[in-house]
């Protein structure tokens, strides 16, 4: 099974030549008006689909600098709820995937999580410390929804589990590059290639590739093999250092238009 939006998005990139681009964006950061601005770049700049995070206070696959961003978020007053709004109004444009912990799922229940979502025009969910044998609630309510519950394959993932992992894979796989948290690196993992392919070979549905792609040059090399590239703490980076939600709009907005160029080159 996979949602439909999503499936189209990675299907029109094919058709194209290149893999799907995947922004990721901090909900509420660095206040609601430029996560708005943020979003709506995006879209306008050209990405297929975009991960939107909720800020939470514990985030432990994140990296220094979305923590910070999560943690102001929160400070500022962002909510799931708050977040969602902003998925609403960009879901009209393309498909949208949070990125919630999985205790915030817990403390509202499963089948009000994918209601909530489904509500919002989301197309799926993220949920990076949910182990598969423990999302069963969580993946039935949202399939119930129309959601996907996108499943996580880390390079330290056994090939039996990968490959179980990837069988029951709803809307894409997200092909964590390497064992430490989200952040830029200078380089990718020498590895990474071979990793991708023993992925997309378990995989019925598209690999989509995270953690460590910060430049236009590195998200070419991942979606010349990966038939999805996402890339967040660059972009978050780009978005704190703004002086204004014009001016990270105008951040976001080269960044993707440099990563796009480079990817279809």
């Amino acid at each position: 099974m996979t949602n439909e939006r999503i499936a189209a998005a990675f299907a029109a990139a094919k058709a194209d030549r290149r893999a799907a681009l995947m922004p990721y964006m901090m909900g509420g950061f660095p206040d609601p008006e430029t996560a708005d601005a943020v979003a709506t770049a995006y879209a306008d700049a050209g990405a297929d689909l975009v991960e939107l995070g909720v800020p939470y206070s514990d985030p432990l696959a994140d990296g220094p600098v979305i923590h910070a961003a999560g943690t102001r978020a929160l400070a500022g007053g962002a909510t799931l709820e708050a977040v969602l709004a902003t998925c609403e109004r960009l879901a009209a444009r393309l498909p949208v995937v949070p990125m919630a912990y999985a205790n915030m799922i817990f403390a509202r229940g499963a089948a009000a999580f994918a209601r909530l979502l489904a509500d919002a025009g989301a197309t799926g969910a993220i949920v990076p410390d949910l182990p598969p044998e423990e999302g069963g609630e969580i993946a039935s309510e949202l399939r119930g929804a129309g959601l996907a519950l996108i499943p996580l394959v880390a390079p330290t993932t056994p090939p039996d589990r990968r490959a179980r992992i990837c069988a029951e894979a709803d809307g894409f796989v997200y092909l964590v590059s390497d064992t430490r948290t989200t952040g830029e690196r200078e380089r990718l993992p020498d590895a990474l290639g071979e990793l991708i392919a023993a992925t997309q070979a378990d995989s019925a549905v598209p690999v989509a590739v995270g953690f460590g792609i910060g430049t236009p040059e590195q998200a070419a090399q991942v979606g010349a093999v990966a038939d999805g590239v996402i890339v967040g703490t660059r972009l978050v980076r780009a978005v704190g250092e703004a002086p204004d939600a014009a001016g990270a709009a105008s951040a976001v907005t080269d960044f993707i238009t440099a990563a796009r160029a480079a990817m279809e080159a």
